[in-house]
């Protein structure tokens, strides 16, 4: 008995070793010699084979522990699921094999009280919480618990995924969940000092990317935690004098990513990334201007300000944006076909702000035919020949500047008002961001 007993032990340490090496073929042996092996787990972890693989990114072995019926929800010593390993680890491809085997995405672990979306945010793996949050629309768990509470969902301590991403300095995840419905300002329980907010969180870590991030999503840079506390006096605390600068209540409001364009029914992707990046780029020169004379600076921006120019110099003086006439034309309105630059379209979303009367907002309407925009694509570039030879479509260069002369002659409200707004904004040529910004909607 004790040499069956043995032999018994030196195969389970076989086979977690053969599976954390990626050995297929010797594991393929030994589950073909003793398929009992399966349901053991290591001594004091309680780890299955399918831990160690999803852990490891064994993507191969885990497939062939999943085709022998394996459960994809076993848990070890501290109820954790290969999928909560997984998304530690940031192993993609067996996350995404795990919740194509059905894994749930709503259990909760015995040393915090997470789940697998928590585990994702807080190491940063930004692959693995996008993929949890494509699970989690089309999932039962999930659709029965409702999606917008899962992605709030909170752990033991009273944090949201979010609150882990911003204390760990992880910019791409909470992007990824702000964009998916994470409450900017929700408070925590237990994490941290009590009642503090993702960006007191962020301060804490000294990650100017998350703090920009948030303020850009409206977080409030004057709430106060339990202990009476705002993100400035949190950044402050812990020595990071940047964070402190940007968070300052006295230092001017960041652009904020308006809520009309919320409330546009289709939003291409690929406008929505445009216009993203043109508000945080504008967010950067005011940030220029606030650190500017300190002894904190920011680095400098993927694109300098002189190939900006070379740019403008290149283009054509009708592939101008018809209002600020600084910006090429990125964005389209595709009812009526109408273009502007990614920063006029910021300040016309911007421009009006919502009636607090009404429980809707107003859709932002077209400048130039007052119709309601629906639908912002981004411009295709087309061949210059194709162009010239359209004379009847609304966005040819001849129409362009026939429209763009029209336009400046009528000195049209809506132009002027767009206009001041843009130069709020921080356009090439202002090169400066407004210490008030009146039409930014803070909700």
């Amino acid at each position: 008995m004790g040499q069956g007993l043995s032999c018994g032990a030196s195969y389970e340490h076989a086979l977690f070793t053969a599976v954390q090496h990626g050995d297929i073929e010797f594991v393929n042996d030994l589950l073909e010699k003793d398929s009992s092996l399966l349901h053991q787990t290591t001594v004091y972890d309680r780890h299955s084979a399918l831990h160690i693989s999803a852990a490891n990114g064994q993507i191969e072995i885990l497939e062939i522990l999943l085709n022998r019926s394996v459960n994809p929800d076993a848990v070890n010593r501290y109820k954790q699921t290969p999928l909560m390993l997984a998304a530690m680890h940031g192993k993609i491809y067996c996350v995404k094999r795990l919740l194509e085997a059905g894994a749930n995405i709503l259990m909760f672990d015995s040393l915090n009280g997470r789940t697998c979306l928590h585990y994702a945010a807080y190491y940063g793996h930004a692959d693995c919480v996008q993929a949890i949050l494509s699970a989690a629309q089309s999932s039962p768990i999930a659709v029965s618990w409702g999606y917008a509470r899962f992605v709030n969902i909170r752990d033991g301590r009273g944090a949201t995924p979010l609150h882990l991403a911003a204390r760990q300095r992880r910019p791409e995840c909470v992007h990824i969940l702000l964009d998916s419905g994470a409450l900017v300002c929700a408070s925590t329980g237990g994490y941290g000092c009590p009642g503090s907010t993702p960006l007191h969180l962020a301060a804490r870590g000294g990650s100017i990317d998350c703090i920009r991030e948030l303020l850009a999503w409206g977080a409030d840079r004057l709430h106060r935690d339990v202990s009476g506390r705002i993100p400035y006096a949190v950044a402050l605390k812990h020595k990071h004098g940047a964070c402190a600068a940007l968070l300052n209540p006295a230092s001017a409001e960041p652009l904020v990513w308006p809520s009309p364009l919320k409330f546009i029914s289709e939003l291409n992707q690929e406008a929505k990334a445009l216009l993203e990046n043109a508000l945080m780029e504008a967010n950067k020169e005011r940030e220029k201007n606030i650190l500017k004379g300190t002894a904190y600076s920011l680095p400098s921006p993927s694109h300098s300000d002189v190939g900006a120019d070379d740019n403008i110099s290149e283009a054509s003086d009708t592939e101008l944006c018809c209002i600020c006439f600084e910006q090429v034309c990125t964005i389209e309105v595709q009812d009526c076909g109408h273009q502007m630059c990614a920063q006029c379209t910021l300040a016309l979303c911007c421009h009006n702000k919502p009636n607090p009367t009404t429980a809707c907002l107003t859709p932002p309407v077209c400048p130039f035919c007052r119709s309601t925009i629906a639908h912002l694509v981004v411009v295709k570039i087309e061949n210059q020949e194709d162009a010239d030879r359209d004379i009847g479509d609304i966005s040819s260069p001849k129409l362009r500047k026939a429209r763009k002369s029209r336009n400046f002659s009528e000195g049209s409200s809506s132009f002027k008002g767009l206009s001041t707004s843009f130069s709020k904004m921080g356009g090439r040529g202002s090169g400066r961001i407004a210490a008030e910004n009146e039409w930014i909607d803070k909700r």
